[in-house]
C-alpha cells in the first residue's frame, strides 16, 4: 500500500501529514497512534511531528511544508496517479515540485510566476551546483503542475534549460560482469544480477517480474507495461534459465518472482542496488559501478558481437533508434582494429 507524509504546520502546530488511498487497515493502524487526527481541511490524517513519526515516515529533515503545499503536492500526486504515471515519475516529480515550493515558501503558490521559477533555479539549483538532469526534472514537473493543478501556464520558454548532456554509457568488460556475478555466493542474488545482465533488464522490470512471465518453452522473458507502458519480449538464455529453474526450487516465490524476506512483497530496489555493491567490493573493481551498467555492458557486447542494432533497439524497449546507437560510440572492437600510424614510425 502506498502512502506519503510531508512535515506541515496545522493549527500553529507542528504536525506530519500523511497521505494514503482509503484502507481500513491502515485507517485502523495510524489510529492507535498517539494523538493521531483526521483534517477535514487538507483531506488527511496528521500525527505530532517528532524525531519518532520522523524516523517512522522517512522524513527530510530539511523540508518543511504549509498547509496549502501539502495539498497541492497531494492533488498533482492524484492527477498523476490517475495518468498512470510510474511510481519512479510520480516520486521524481513530487520532489521536484516539493523543493521549489519549499524554496518560495513565502509566497502563496497563485501569485508564483516565471521569474520565482528562474529564481530558483539560479539560487538554488546552480548555486548548490545540481546537476542539469535534475534541472530538467524540476523545469518538467513545474510546467505539468502548473498546467494540472492550477490550470495556468508558466511560460518555459523563459526558464533556462541546460544544454543536453551527451554522455556515454558506462561499461564493464565480460571479464568484470563475470567476476562481479562469480562474487555472488547467494543464489536468488546471482539470479538477480545475472538476469539483469544477461537480459538487458532496468531494475523495475525486473522487480516486477512474476512467474508467469518466464516463458520457459520458447526461452523468453514477457516485459509487462515497462517504460512507456509498453509490454515486450527479451531472450532468455539456456544457462539462465537453469540459473531459474535452481532458484525458483530453493525459493518458491508466491507472488512476485523475487520477494524479499517478507512473502508476496516485492524485493526492494535499495537492498539489490547493496547487493550489487557488496558484489563489486569483493572483486578489483574500482570502478562506481551500478546496475543499469549491466545493461550497458549487456547491449554493448550484444553490438560486438555482432548482433544488429535493430534487434538490440527491440530487446531494450528503446523507442528511438538513436538512443540505441549510442551503444557503437562505446564498442571497442571496431577501434581495437585501427591501427596507429605511430607504430610505423
Amino acid at each position: 500500500m502506498e502512502w506519503s507524509a510531508h512535515p506541515i504546520t496545522h493549527k500553529s502546530k507542528k504536525r506530519i501529514a500523511v497521505y494514503f488511498e482509503k484502507d481500513a487497515t491502515l485507517i485502523a493502524r495510524i489510529k492507535k497512534m498517539d494523538d493521531a487526527r483526521w483534517s477535514q481541511t487538507i483531506k488527511a490524517w496528521h500525527v505530532p511531528d517528532n524525531d519518532e513519526n520522523r524516523k517512522r515516515f522517512k522524513i527530510d529533515p530539511v523540508i518543511q511544508l504549509t498547509e496549502e503545499q501539502v495539498s497541492k503536492i497531494a492533488e498533482f500526486t492524484r492527477w498523476l496517479k490517475s495518468k498512470r504515471y510510474s511510481d519512479s515519475t510520480i516520486k521524481t516529480y513530487t520532489e521536484a515540485l516539493k523543493s521549489f515550493l519549499k524554496f518560495n515558501d513565502t509566497k502563496p503558490i497563485e501569485e508564483i510566476t516565471n521569474n520565482d521559477v528562474i529564481k530558483y533555479n539560479n539560487e538554488f539549483i546552480l548555486k548548490h551546483h545540481l546537476s542539469a538532469s535534475y534541472q530538467n526534472q524540476v523545469v518538467n514537473s513545474i510546467k505539468l503542475f502548473f498546467r494540472t493543478v492550477e490550470q495556468r501556464s508558466i511560460n518555459i520558454e523563459l526558464i533556462h534549460r541546460p544544454r543536453k548532456e551527451h554522455l556515454l554509457p558506462n561499461v564493464l568488460s565480460k571479464e568484470e560482469v563475470k567476476d562481479v556475478l562469480h562474487a555472488l555466493t547467494n543464489i536468488k542474488h546471482r539470479t538477480m544480477l545475472s538476469l539483469i545482465y544477461s537480459c538487458g533488464l532496468r531494475r523495475s522490470e525486473l522487480l516486477n517480474l512474476r512467474s508467469e512471465h518466464i516463458d520457459s518453452k520458447r526461452n523468453l522473458i514477457i516485459i509487462k507495461q515497462s517504460k512507456g507502458k509498453k509490454d515486450r519480449i527479451v531472450p532468455l538464455s539456456e544457462k539462465t534459465l537453469k540459473m531459474l529453474r535452481d532458484y525458483y526450487t530453493i525459493y518458491k516465490p508466491s507472488t512476485w518472482l523475487f520477494e524479499g524476506q517478507i512473502a508476496n512483497e516485492q524485493y526492494d530496489e535499495r537492498s539489490l542496488s547493496n547487493v550489487l555493491k557488496q558484489a563489486v567490493a569483493k572483486t578489483k573493481i574500482t570502478k562506481p559501478v551500478t546496475l543499469h551498467w549491466l545493461r550497458h555492458s549487456y547491449a554493448t557486447h550484444l553490438l560486438e558481437a555482432g548482433t544488429d542494432l535493430r534487434y538490440i533497439q527491440e530487446i531494450l524497449g528503446h523507442k528511438s533508434s538513436k538512443t540505441t546507437e549510442i551503444y557503437t560510440h562505446v564498442s571497442t572492437k571496431s577501434l581495437q582494429n585501427i591501427k596507429s600510424p605511430f607504430d610505423d614510425m
